[in-house]
Formats: C-alpha cells, structure tokens, sequence
C-alpha cells in the first residue's frame, strides 16, 4: 500500500475549516461524483457519445475551485469535472454542453469540456493537453502587470507534463516570475502508459529545480485529501499575493476509470483498482466526517436527495433543448469576433514624406502602443537590442521592459502566453525572429488562436509579426515563405504588404482587431524599399487588393516582393500591358477586384515567391476557373519557386525564387 500510495493517507486535517465548511466541502466532492454516475449511465443509453471520468480524482478538482478566488482563472482538463460544478457552471448547459447542444457553451462544435467561461473564469482545454500552460503563464503575467496580487491555476497530467509546452511554460514562468500554479495530477498513467514509461524521476517536483523553482515552492498533495487540496491552493494563493512566482503543486492521485470509457482499464495491474478504493476521496471524507461528528446519515441523505434533484432538473431542462440545426452563414460568421474596426482601402497622402519599408512598420508598431497601454509586445531579443532588425529599438526606452518583453526561445509559450493576455483582457503582439521558426508555435496558431472563438466564443487578440522571404542568402531556415501554411486554416487573417505605407496602415489595422492576425514582413524589402507614408495614424482595410498597375492584355495577381518583381519587369515591356493587382492581405484576399480585373483583360497570372505545389497561388488560380471560365482566353497561368528546399548559395537561391521564371512564364500568357 504505502509503494502504490506514497503519503500518509487521507489525514483530512481541516486546519481552520468549521463543521459547516467542512460539510459544504463534502456536498461540493458529493456534487462531482453522483453526476458522474450519472453520466455513465447516460453514454451506456447513448445520450453523450463520449466521457472522460475523473472518478477517484474529485477531491483535487473541487479543493482547487474551492479554494481559488473565483475572481481568477483556472484552466482544467478532461476530468476535472468539479472545477466546473464548483464553480456553479449551471448543470442544464453543463449538459446540454456534453449532448452537443446549443444551450451549452460551444454551440455543438466541441465536446465535453473542451470550451471555456469568462463569466466563471473559466478556459477548458484542447486535445493537445499542453498548449493551455501557455495560456496560463499569459494570464498570470496579466495579472502581475496590473499588480492585482492575483495568480492563475493550471491543470495538467503525467501525459501532458511530457509534451514541450509544460518545459516552455514552466521557464517562462520561472524566468518571467509569474504568479501562477501548475496543478499535476500524478494519477500514475497517460492513457495506457505507466509513469515509468513517460519520465525518469521519481515525482514530477524533482522537476522544479531544473528551472530555477525553490524546494519549498514544488509540493507534493495527497490528491485524495480534499482539505490537504484544499489547503495547499489556499495557502498559495496568499502567498502568491504577497511574491509573484510559479508554484508546482503535484497531487498524487489515481484515475479509477478508463482514460475515457471506451478505452477500458485492462491495461492496469490486477488489483489496483481494490488498493486505491480503500482511499477513494469520497467514501473516506464521509466515513471521516462521520467519525468526527461532522456529518450524520440524515444530513447525508439530505445532501444526496438535493444534488440528485439538480441533476434531474438539469437534464430534463437539456434534453427539452433542441437539437442544433447547422445554418453555414452563423457558422462562418462564428470564426471572427466582433469590433474589426472600420479602416479605408488606401492611406492618406504622404504629403512627401519617405520612410524605408521597416520605419514605416516601427511607425505603426509604436503608435500602437501610444494608443493601446494594454498592448504587450513579446519575442526573443525584442528588448534593448531592439530585435535582429531593429524593428523595436528604443522601444524598451520608451515603454518600459514590462510591455517590450524578451523571451525565452520558445515560439509555443509565447503564443501561448499572447493568447491567455488576450483572456485577460489585454493585446498581445508576438514577433517571430523569422517566420521560418512559427513551426515551433504552430499548435498554438492553428489549433488555439484560430479556432478559439468559433469554439466559445472568446476573442484571440494576437498579431503574430513574420520577418520572411529570401533573395537575402539565409538559406533554408531563415528565407522560406510560409504564409500558405495558414492559408488553409480558418479563423486567422493574414497580412502581407508590399510597400511602406501599408505596412503601416495594416499593422494598425492588425493590432486594433481583435481577432489573430499574422503579418508578413518580408525581409529584403526592411532597407531596400522606401515609399510615402503618412505621419497621421490610419488603418487599412482587410480584404481590399489595390491596382498597382493598369492593363488590358492580362492580369498579374502577386503579393509582397512579387509586387516589385512585376513592376520591374513591367518597365522592361512597354510593350506589355499587364494589370497589376496586388493583394496586400491573403486572409481575407479581394476576390471582386481579382475577378472583375479578369473579366476586363481575359487572361491572369498568380505569382508568389512561395513554392509551386499547394501555394496560395493554386487556391487563387481555381477560384478565376471557376468564376470567370466564360471570360478567359487562356488557362490561369501560375509562377512559383521551385518545389524544393529553400538553397543557400547565390545561383541556387536566384534559380530557386520565382522571379527567375516569371518572363518567361508571362510571355507564354501573352502569345496564348
């Protein structure tokens, strides 16, 4: 007993806590596990299709909830089934959440607990179990901006504290010495996997010190001990209020059921099972309750009737819900927030005055955060060093170190952490030192930033800036384009600009929507271009192209440094007279102006430096085919870099980019 279950078990020693307390504890614990008893019998009828039992592991998620004000958030699991009830998430959408209706939280498009509740401070998880740290580190930051003497809680598992996103957000939070506690559930498996099989050390605390975390700051809790739970996030809470830094809180537990039902438990030891139902968190607190004279059969039984009735009342009042009913314009309309501001199509006139193409991005970035003091800006080397372009030199001077933040390398955190500001109410902006290096936070774009509104509604206000492109000799880590990697994915709005006045206006416009945008910068452009850019502040619109160029013998639709390749070549061709479109953002990308420039000329051509196969321009291409099939003389033609890896050497780099076909490819259009 005492290998398997490592503590003296279940003390329940109840500190300060009166016979009241103690019994409104034991109704919270009660709460969680008649409801998942219920819920059992609910999948074997087929009313839910699919349940995560946190059953033997309740005392942690209701001690936590209790015991975290309920002004703070707290980012729970799959199983953490009592964060919610005692949270009093009302039970008729709690169910109504897991039958996939629309009286829940996520209007059928997610299941279980995989949403969140800024009325109850609540942010669920996704399935990717790691990602929601980050979250919580941006949270927390938040509230140590603010000087709140608050915190935030985050759970994960023996799985989850695998994954990378637990190292990035545990240092982040070590270095950053932010106010937040991470809750482990240390239940002894992920899934089927035995803890032997996922780490080394002997308890997930022996981690702390690698980052900088104190002894006394990395505990380990009788998970099954609701008032040991209960007492151990209280009494960091406090201390939390008094020093902002991490605390790791290891809750040594056990999950009695499958991973989820269909999974099964065959994988566990025989008998097991029977050696942790002697310390089942609930059958131990009554019988303790009841030894103490705390608690008696018939107030018991009061209890049990009461929550039995709110269980009933709570699915009746979910099953009477109707069915959801798709309607595609709610789901498309669903993917962004409200409150895109109202930008114009062009800038105001420059009125002669020039700034290079990365002034004009400084210019817009700063005056962002004149008129936002709630925008934060984070990356690596961002800080006094100003970035590895300078585009945030000075900006330290001016802002202060807690706005204008270095980071850790750690794309993932970070993201992250821009995300769980955005929670809290404030604008983050996250610069990647080269877009090359978003695949580190790609989880957190794709999976969290992009679809996080659609899911429940909550606003993902992140601008993601993306130093990218070649023609410099940075070879294939540091030049490859990489915007048709989002392309595909919606709920983001991407950016790309060609010149330097609306580099200006469109970062404006990025950092004042509140919904995640990713901006493209392109790298050769920072000190080779200089154009007009007014001193005014204004915003660009999205989704609005503009005619660089006007033509009758064809169409050339291009984006960032395609713009100056189709210009240059223009001005060797008079005799060409090709219309130049240029698309400026590609999320939302102007397709009327696209379309009624083909009709006008009958013939079009895509170009992008991105490589050929699955680049944007193939999406732009298919939609011409099949919008203006009767109009066009000729098949869209489409120029691209090679099909390869992006190459270093100076004939290699200038064979691979697009422009070296472009002549050649356009000509052919022409003759056509």
């Amino acid at each position: 007993m005492s290998e398997t279950f490592p503590h003296n078990p279940l003390l329940f020693d109840a500190q300060d806590l009166g016979p009241e307390a103690q019994r409104d504890l034991f109704e919270k614990l009660l709460l969680p596990r008649m409801i998942e008893e219920k819920m059992m019998s609910q999948l074997r009828q087929g009313k839910i299709s699919k349940w995560f039992s946190g059953l033997g592991q309740e005392a942690i998620s209701v001690g936590v909830a209790a015991a975290m004000p309920r002004d703070k958030f707290i980012f729970p699991m799959h199983r953490n089934l009592g964060i919610f009830t005692t949270r009093d998430v009302p039970l008729d959408r709690l169910f109504a959440q897991f039958q996939g209706k629309d009286h829940g939280f996520t209007k059928g498009r997610d299941r279980s607990f995989h949403f969140g509740s800024p009325e109850h401070h609540i942010v669920g998880m996704i399935s990717h179990l790691g990602p929601q740290l980050g979250l919580a580190d941006g949270v927390a930051l938040s509230e140590k901006l603010d000087g709140s003497g608050g915190c935030s809680f985050v759970f994960t598992g023996d799985g989850g504290a695998s994954e990378g996103d637990f190292h990035e957000a545990v240092n982040v939070a070590a270095v950053w010495q932010l106010p937040v506690i991470i809750g482990i559930e240390n239940n002894a498996w992920g899934l089927s996997t035995p803890s032997d099989q996922q780490f080394r050390c002997a308890h997930f605390t022996d981690k702390a010190i690698g980052y900088g975390i104190p002894e006394e700051d990395a505990i380990q809790v009788d998970g099954n001990d609701l008032f040991a739970v209960y007492h151990a996030v209280r009494n960091s809470v406090e201390s939390l209020r008094e020093r902002p830094r991490p605390i790791i809180l290891e809750f040594k537990t056990f999950r009695v059921r499958g991973h989820e039902e269909a999974s099964g438990t065959k994988y566990y030891p025989e008998g097991l099972i029977e050696t942790w139902g002697k310390v089942d968190p609930v059958d131990r607190l009554r019988a303790h309750l009841q030894a103490s004279k705390v608690l008696d059969e018939a107030t018991e039984s009061e209890m049990a009737e009461r929550i039995k009735g709110k269980i009933l009342t709570g699915l009746k009042a979910a099953a009477a819900e109707p069915s959801i009913e798709a309607s595609t314009p709610q789901e498309l309309l669903d993917r962004f927030a409200a409150g895109t501001p109202q930008g114009s199509m062009e800038a105001p006139e420059a009125q002669g005055r020039e700034l290079r193409f990365i002034d004009a991005i400084t210019e817009g970035l700063r005056t962002s955060m004149e008129q936002h003091p709630n925008l934060v800006l984070m990356g690596q080397d961002i800080g006094s060093y100003g970035g590895v372009f300078k585009v945030t030199d000075g900006f330290v001077d001016a802002f202060g170190e807690e706005r204008v933040r270095n980071t850790p390398l750690c794309e993932s955190a970070i993201v992250g952490a821009g995300l769980g500001l955005s929670i809290a109410g404030k604008k983050a902006m996250v610069e990647m030192q080269f877009s090359d290096f978003v695949t580190c936070g790609f989880n957190q774009i794709v999976n969290n930033l992009a679809k996080i509104h659609w899911r429940w509604g909550q606003a993902a206000d992140v601008v993601v800036r993306m130093p990218t492109g070649g023609g410099v000799g940075a070879g294939p880590y540091h030049s490859q384009s990489t915007e048709a990697w989002f392309f595909h994915v919606p709920g983001l709005k991407i950016a790309y600009p060609s010149t330097p006045g609306d580099a200006k206006g469109l970062l404006r416009m990025a950092i004042d929507d509140p919904n995640p945008v990713l901006f493209f910068e392109h790298k050769l452009l920072y000190r080779s271009l200089t154009g007009p850019v007014p001193e005014e502040d204004y915003l660009l619109e999205f989704g609005k192209g503009c005619v660089v160029r006007e033509g009758s013998q064809a169409t050339l639709v291009t984006y960032g440094l395609g713009v100056h390749w189709a210009t240059t070549l223009m001005a060797s061709h008079p005799d060409w007279d090709v219309e130049i479109i240029d698309l400026r953002t590609l999320l939302p990308w102007d397709e009327d102006l696209v379309m009624s420039s083909v009709r006008k000329t009958g013939k079009a051509l895509v170009l992008h430096e991105d490589t050929m196969t699955g680049g944007i321009g193939a999406e732009i291409s298919s939609r011409i085919h099949e919008c203006c099939f009767q109009d066009l003389d000729a098949a869209v033609a489409r120029t691209a870099s090679l099909d390869t890896a992006f190459p270093f050497a100076e004939d290699l780099e200038r064979n691979f980019m697009a422009n070296a076909r472009l002549e050649d490819d356009l000509r052919q259009l022409l003759q056509a």
